[in-house]
This record gives C-alpha cells, structure tokens and sequence, in this order.
C-alpha cells in the first residue's frame, strides 16, 4: 500500500522536505521505530481515540504510553477511550489497519500531540501501512497538522 493517499497528495502540495522509509513489517511502534532505524522518543505512535463518542488521534512518543487520565482532563470529560479496532478500522479506508499517519485532518478528526514530541527536531510515523514510514521536520509537521499540544503520555506500562 505504501503511503496514504491523502497524506502523499497533503505532502506533495504543502512542497515540505520529508523522507520516505521502507522497512520490514513491524506493528508496535516500538517495532516501527526499530525497523526504520529511528529512536523511539522521535517515532510518533498514532492512538485512535474516542471522545464523548467521536473520534480523534492522540499521538505520542513510541517510548510512552497515552496516559487517558491526562486526555480526560484535557479535552474536559471522563468519556475518553481507546477505539477498538472495529470501531477505527473504516475511518481511514486509504491505511492498512492500526497504521493511520498522526494527521486527524485528513480523516476529519481532531489531532492531539505529546509535548514531548514537540521538543524533537524530527519525527518519524506511519505512512499507511506496516511497512512504510515518513520522517519529517517536527516543525511541519505541527504547521501541516496544526494539532492540540498536551501533556498525554506517562511511563511504558512495566510487562509481567
């Protein structure tokens, strides 16, 4: 599948510098990151959400997690949620499932994003599918996006 549809025509017209990646197939963003020889904390792992029923993507470092608590007292209601995959898997027909760019706005969904994603000079995130990536200058990629900066994330969960 190779890079979204909208997100290459967003790219190619907006005349931003970015990079496309092919790697192997990887799912966790962790993976992503590894595969496309990319630190963790510049992947931007892209959370499809739900708020008060309506869909939105939170995005954050690879290295941590969304922290809902935090989502809950952003956008001011305790009905946040992760989507499941029955409930995203139609709201982004031109990405493979799970592999959604950080760009809400080409799906009409508002998009927040870590501020410790902000701190970094590049980012890296799915292109539309688990096997392509594209690193960009964090800089256009807020000005192309324009999404809601937050503190989202906390610590990676400890596995058992």
């Amino acid at each position: 599948m190779s890079v979204a549809n909208r997100l290459e025509r967003l790219l190619e017209e907006s005349g931003v510098s970015f990079e496309v990646i092919d790697h192997p197939v990887a799912f966790t963003a962790q993976e992503e990151a590894a595969a496309s020889h990319v630190a963790g904390r510049h992947w931007a792992k892209t959370v499809a959400v739900l708020v008060a029923g309506e869909p939105a993507l939170a995005v954050v470092p690879a290295t941590r997690r969304l922290d809902l608590a935090k989502m809950r007292r952003l956008v001011g209601t305790e009905d946040v949620e992760i989507a499941r995959e029955a409930e995203f898997q139609d709201l982004y027909p031109d990405c493979d499932l799970g592999a959604m760019p950080p760009f809400g706005e080409l799906y009409g969904q508002e998009t927040f994003v870590d501020e410790m994603l902000r701190e970094e000079e590049r980012i890296a995130f799915h292109a539309g599918d688990h096997r392509t990536a594209i690193e960009m200058s964090y800089a256009d990629f807020e000005r192309l996006c324009e999404p809601v900066p937050a503190n989202l994330s906390g610590p990676p969960r400890e596995r058992v």
